[in-house]
């Protein structure tokens, strides 16, 4: 299914433990970069879903392209992140909408080789070391519900991790 959720627990994950160096919202815009050819490929009934978007190199140049259009699409996200935590009175989420070239960076091309990674995993259609190789050796090398579970728990455990984090710089490092 292309967009799951899934693939975004890696990043929450990284972005607990990058912090500022890390952009999530590029990794996510990433996520959904990757998954246009597959989208454009359930729409027109294409027998392959993971094409040339789903290899290394073409990760490489999405990569490079998400993290060129973040900022002018991503200032406007962030804006309005921090205009709905600060009506829900969440203002320790609230972040600056500014985004630094280096996480972006890193977001971006985080995103688009972790998806390819993943989805080698679980789709037999893919060839991710195309040109090079038609072979997908990673193919099955984990169960579905090992890939499934350890999406979900790197979400879990990265958001509560980011949470914690941001509490206590709100704090000043105080306990509450």
């Amino acid at each position: 299914m292309p967009f799951t959720p899934l693939h975004l627990g890696p990043g929450i994950a990284l972005k607990a433990g990058l912090g500022e160096r890390f952009s999530l919202l590029a990794f996510g815009l990433a996520q959904v970069a990757m998954d246009l050819e597959p989208l454009i490929g359930l729409i027109s009934g294409a027998p392959i879903l993971h094409g040339v978007t789903h290899t290394y190199p073409a990760a490489l140049v999405i990569g490079l392209a998400v993290a060129a259009i973040t900022p002018p699409l991503g200032r406007p996200i962030l804006r309005r992140w921090n205009r709905e935590l600060t009506y829900y009175r969440l203002d320790r989420l609230v972040r600056p909408a500014i985004l630094v070239r280096g996480s972006v960076m890193l977001g971006a091309l985080s995103g688009t080789l972790s998806h390819v990674a993943l989805d080698s995993l679980m789709h037999a259609d893919m060839q991710p070391l195309s040109p090079w190789s038609s072979a997908n050796g990673w193919l099955g090398a984990i169960p579905m519900s090992a890939l499934f579970w350890g999406c979900v728990i790197s979400s879990v455990l990265g958001a509560a991790v980011w949470l914690i984090r941001r509490w206590f710089e709100r704090s000043g490092g105080r306990h509450a």
